[in-house]
């Protein structure tokens, strides 16, 4: 569940975009698509900050007040790895977001510092920079410097656990020699205040640097190495973009989801599906705790739509799905080939195939083994060794540096 705290959050900062009363999807191939145009386009610009791009992608955005640079990058790998940026200084960003599982966790959902479990699945922060909306279910929220505030500040579930706790950040940061020498560097404009503002956008300016593009698919499809992939994987590919297994009309830019914004592209596509995870009650209800954007929406339509996540890293990045109630790509490959997920027992007892609100592009298909082994294989041709190792996102206390 978006929480109460997430949601105040969100409205307060993002109001404009409530008050457009779009609901037209923004792609024409995408009718289930729930659209939310973000505020303050014309104050996002290309990056120009190296982020080592291969030609064919495409830069991402970034807020003009809040430009890349160096020490700014710097400063927020470091603090993305700090545990004194939680409560009890237990935790950190990387806490749930670990790069060598491509910045998720492996867990179905999350421990805070309190032992409060946030509701959703840790996603991916592999080119998050390219995302014109975060989170699963949250059409609010625009742009990382806003979400960094939920994990600090939110109080259900608390997850870091900082809210009310400004000045004991500020002390902690001041402390140490690192930052004091990062911040002026990093904010020359601020003198290098050490303040909750510029740690967030510290923090933000170094995801928007994780930039996943060398896995065997990208080498093959985008570089032109035409013996990057296996046989196998280029059937997969063949069969995830047809029209029998449909896979590619929630997964079908560069980035292998719906949601994508760039510099080569600056109107933002976004888009928000039910697949048929859940119909509790026979009229497409999903658990009270986990509804989808109609927490935020009211709409009953809305019922079970959450984004379609990146599929890039998908073989290290399981559990699956918003909540993480599926355990393996076979079993995610079980769900669509069903049509929707079917639950025999317990409080969610429910046929997903019959979900009403289930979109159109989850019919069910048949699958052979070889098709099964075929789709695996292209799934996990796009694991991208080299961004699960760089050095670049690794932690810099454990290397002392």
């Amino acid at each position: 569940m978006i929480r109460r705290h997430l949601a105040i959050v969100a409205f307060a900062v993002m109001l404009p975009a409530c008050a457009s009363g779009s609901d037209q999807a923004t792609s024409a191939s995408s009718p289930d698509a729930e659209a939310a145009a973000p505020v303050g386009v014309s104050e996002l610009v290309p990056v120009t900050y190296h982020l080592g791009l291969p030609d064919w992608t495409p830069p991402p955005l970034e807020p003009a007040s809040n430009r890349l640079n160096a020490d700014k990058v710097e400063l927020g790998r470091r603090l993305f790895y700090d545990v004194r940026l939680s409560s009890n200084e237990t935790k950190s960003c990387a806490s749930c977001h670990k790069q060598e599982l491509a910045f998720t966790d492996g867990l179905a959902i999350s421990p805070g510092v309190t032992g409060d479990h946030t509701p959703r699945n840790s996603m991916s922060l592999a080119n998050v920079a390219y995302a014109p909306v975060l989170t699963w279910g949250n059409p609010l929220l625009h742009s990382l410097e806003q979400q960094a505030l939920v994990p600090l500040l939110g109080q259900a579930p608390i997850e870091l656990g900082m809210a009310n706790m400004d000045e004991e950040l500020v002390r902690r940061l001041e402390a140490e020699p690192i930052y004091r020498d990062l911040f002026p560097k990093a904010f020359p404009e601020t003198r290098g205040k050490i303040s909750l503002a510029t740690v967030v956008r510290a923090l933000s300016a170094f995801q928007r640097t994780l930039i996943s593009t060398d896995s065997a698919y990208d080498r093959y499809r985008f570089g032109g190495d035409v013996n990057a992939m296996s046989d196998d994987a280029i059937r997969g590919e063949a069969l995830f973009f047809s029209e029998k297994f449909e896979c590619h009309h929630c997964h079908n830019n560069f980035n292998l989801n719906d949601n994508m914004m760039h510099a080569r592209a600056p109107h933002p596509e976004i888009a928000f599906h039910n697949t048929g995870l859940y119909n509790i009650d026979g009229k497409g209800a999903y658990p009270p705790d986990n509804t989808g954007i109609a927490e935020l929406t009211g709409r009953p339509e809305d019922m079970g739509r959450f984004k379609a996540p990146s599929l890039r890293n998908v073989a290290v990045t399981a559990p699956y799905m918003h909540d993480g109630s599926i355990a393996t790509l076979d079993e995610v490959l079980d769900h669509y080939a069903a049509g929707g997920r079917t639950i025999k027992d317990g409080p969610y007892t429910g046929v997903g195939r019959d979900n009403p609100l289930k979109s159109s592009f989850v019919p069910g298909f048949d699958m052979t083994p070889q098709e099964r082994a075929d789709m695996v294989a292209f799934l996990t041709s796009t694991t991208d060794q080299r961004f699960l190792t760089n050095p670049r996102f690794s932690d810099p206390w454990k290397q002392g540096r």
